[in-house]
């Protein structure tokens, strides 16, 4: 046996380079902490509607004037504002993200990330890589994160808001993905405020759509579709997805099977072909994890349901054998921005 060679020294200019970005990285919650506080503080909308000095702010929002005033500053640091003299400050288009009205806004996804939901359990995640389970009950004492925010109705409505936002940004592309001609009903799975079935409602006037969640989630499915005109077509149902679901052509599952372990998505799967009509499909939306090394938001997921929730990120062929173990079979897979849909059917 050979002893290992040592390393290259790398260059001074590599070691600089190498120094700032792991510093990035190990600062990394500052930021996500910063930006909580600018979402929190609505500072995109402040700006937005003139209200652009950190006295004004703090008097808006009750907040120390000094440590405004230090927020703001931080927040043009990080590309969020601008300021010629020091004391206005102009939002930038990466701000704006952050106000309420943004089509694509990312505010409640930036404020449930940073939340004791999500907050505390990431702070044990060593944890979980050492065992291999998440820390949901260790940092709050529930079974699973649903659980908790059952109980925390404040963060689960920003959670499920924060949903809908990344479901909204998606929504018109995976409309488009699925072709949902000849198709009576299709049910979200899990599809908290309705926004991907809502929009394949719009994409087909002939569509009838519906979503079931659990009971506290629906009512704002509900709302959703009334604010749009459909809510003759819709339909809403409190349930557990693990228990049962109702009959439908379309089942989608969007953001659902990567919070789960393989035992439990063969558990949903298998209630989707349970009660699937003849002819009917499953769609299946997700993140795909590509080739060991490929950059992207994937990897970085599926440590997030290492320690958050016991699921993961998968690759096709995972997706693969979770269909066949359900009874179904993978028969399309269509792109929406970041996410894989994946169409499969029942098998013989």
């Amino acid at each position: 046996m050979t002893s290992a060679q040592p390393s290259p020294p790398r260059p001074a200019e590599s070691h600089g380079h190498d120094h700032e970005r792991m510093m990035g990285m190990v600062t990394g919650f500052w930021v996500t902490q910063t930006v909580r506080a600018a979402a929190l503080y609505n500072l995109a909308d402040h700006l937005a509607s003139g209200t652009d000095t950190a006295e004004a702010i703090a008097e808006a929002e009750s907040t120390d004037p000094d440590a405004t005033r230090r927020l703001l500053r931080t927040c043009a640091s990080l590309g969020l504002m601008t300021s010629e003299d020091g004391r206005h400050f102009t939002g930038t288009s990466l701000l704006s993200t952050l106000r309420h009205d943004d089509p694509h806004s990312l505010r409640h996804f930036a404020i449930s990330q940073s939340a004791p939901g999500h907050w505390l359990p990431w702070g044990r995640f060593p944890e979980a890589v050492r065992t291999g389970r998440h820390q949901v009950p260790a940092a709050h004492g529930e079974e699973n994160i649903f659980d908790y925010f059952a109980k925390h109705l404040d963060e689960a409505s920003s959670f499920t808001e924060s949903m809908s936002n990344l479901s909204r940004a998606a929504a018109l592309d995976i409309a488009e993905v699925l072709d949902t001609k000849g198709v009576t009903l299709a049910l979200d799975i899990g599809g908290a405020g309705g926004d991907v079935v809502l929009a394949m409602m719009r994409a087909n006037p002939e569509l009838d759509g519906g979503v079931l969640d659990l009971p506290h989630i629906v009512p704002a499915a509900a709302e959703a579709a009334r604010a749009e005109g459909l809510e003759e077509r819709f339909t809403t149902v409190g349930g557990d997805f693990f228990e049962s679901v109702p009959a439908a052509d379309l089942y989608v599952l969007k953001y659902i099977l990567h919070d789960w372990d393989d035992a439990q998505c063969v558990r949903v799967l298998r209630n989707c072909r349970a009660a699937l009509t003849e002819g009917g499909r499953v769609a299946v939306v997700d993140h795909l994890v590509g080739d060991t090394g490929q950059p992207g938001l994937a990897p970085l997921m599926d440590m997030n349901m290492l320690g958050m929730t016991g699921g993961r990120e998968r690759q096709l062929t995972e997706f693969d054998a979770l269909f066949a173990a359900a009874g179904l079979r993978r028969v399309k897979v269509g792109t929406a921005g970041a996410f894989a849909v994946i169409e499969a059917e029942p098998t013989a």
